[in-house]
């Protein structure tokens, strides 16, 4: 239905069509690259039940045992498909934004409805990528013996390799996820990083910059680049801790920031949004300030690392925080109480250097 908005006309859900027309480049290369994949399942079994928040699936393990010699002698054993159960998690947010009329009459022919837009858009990809980064925090921050063997086998620092100074170099990419996933490397296909850590491989002729051509032909570079044939993103979001002195003489490393860089795999994160009754919506309040407007939007997602399962063993709330979220008490490798899952079929490594 059509409203009053700010001496325009208002409808929430051609403002909402209209918002998702709008292009952002990173989230499309999040999309491209096969890290981020959408899941069917999840979607319908948080919108199928009264409990829409939370939700567990059957996970399949892999047949295995020896096989036994056929012989005419030897008996042949029997093993058992082992099966687990993955719990998965929604996630809301929401958030208003105001504008006064007397700035919108001191600006004239400003689009207003169009700039909310757009810059709705940008903000909701870029807390989206703030979400799934929590969420890494939190899975490399797991506990117990088979949680532990994962973080320390995908987690790959040369922050104190003294030949490159604690930086990146020609053969940490490649080592980190064969470290991570054996011969199951060749599944990675993005790289998130912060933009000393890209500078540092631009130094090294290790990444390139893509390039996108705008509607008047003019060619910018963006905040994406691909090192060895993985899509890099580049993000000062990512974490960044200080760094202690290393070493003494010529093999001092100086203190200094320390950097984390992901590397995901395809599919290996399910994301994907659910509906809200009301995702767009306008109040007006027209004594306050002379007049204002608010519009509020509110949203709602799934989110899911492939091979780890949220617990909720320390959320207060239907919608776990970021805070949660990096907690690793809330997250395990998907398991039946006595057998985990292999390390190995989760295609997620992270990288930890001086840039």
């Amino acid at each position: 239905m059509a409203e009053k908005f700010d001496k325009k006309i208002f409808n929430a859900e051609a403002f909402g069509q209209y918002s998702r027309t709008i292009e952002n480049p990173q989230r499309t290369e999040l999309i491209r690259s096969g890290a981020i994949v959408p899941n069917r399942e999840i979607y319908d079994l948080l919108q199928s039940q009264v409990n829409a928040y939370y939700g567990r699936i059957p996970y399949f393990g892999n047949i295995g045992g020896e096989p036994t010699n056929y012989d005419g002698v030897t008996d042949i054993t029997a093993d058992e498909l082992t099966t687990f159960d993955r719990g998965v998690i929604a996630y809301g947010r929401a958030k208003a934004f105001t504008e006064k009329d007397f700035s919108h009459d001191i600006t004239a022919n400003v689009d207003f409805l169009s700039e909310v837009a757009r810059q709705i858009v940008d903000y909701w990809a870029r807390d989206d990528q703030k979400v799934m980064l929590s969420v890494l925090k939190g899975i490399f921050s797991m506990t117990g013996v088979k949680n532990k063997e994962f973080v320390d086998k995908h987690t790959y620092d040369v922050s104190t390799n003294v030949p490159t100074k604690g930086k990146i170099a020609e053969d940490t990419l490649n080592s980190a996820i064969q470290q991570a996933c054996g011969d199951n490397k060749n599944k990675f296909s993005l790289v998130i990083m912060h933009s000393a850590v890209a500078t540092n491989l631009e130094n090294i002729n290790l990444m390139k910059r893509l390039t996108q051509t705008d509607a008047n032909g003019i060619e910018r570079e963006l905040t994406i680049g691909t090192w060895n044939g993985r899509i890099v993103l580049i993000d000062d979001s990512m974490p960044v801790e200080q760094a202690n002195k290393v070493g003494e003489g010529d093999t001092e490393i100086p203190a200094g920031n320390s950097y984390t860089t992901y590397v995901l795999g395809q599919g290996a994160i399910e994301f994907g949004e659910l509906p809200v009754a009301v995702p767009f919506e306008m109040d007006r309040d027209p004594a306050k300030a002379g007049g204002l407007t608010t519009l509020y939007t509110r949203k709602r997602n799934y989110i899911a690392p492939q091979g780890i399962s949220y617990e909720k063993k320390e959320q207060a709330n239907l919608s776990p925080t970021n805070t949660e979220l990096e907690n690793g008490k809330n997250w395990t490798l998907v398991n039946n109480g006595t057998e985990y899952i292999n390390h190995k079929a989760i295609a997620i490594s992270k990288i930890v250097s001086r840039g």
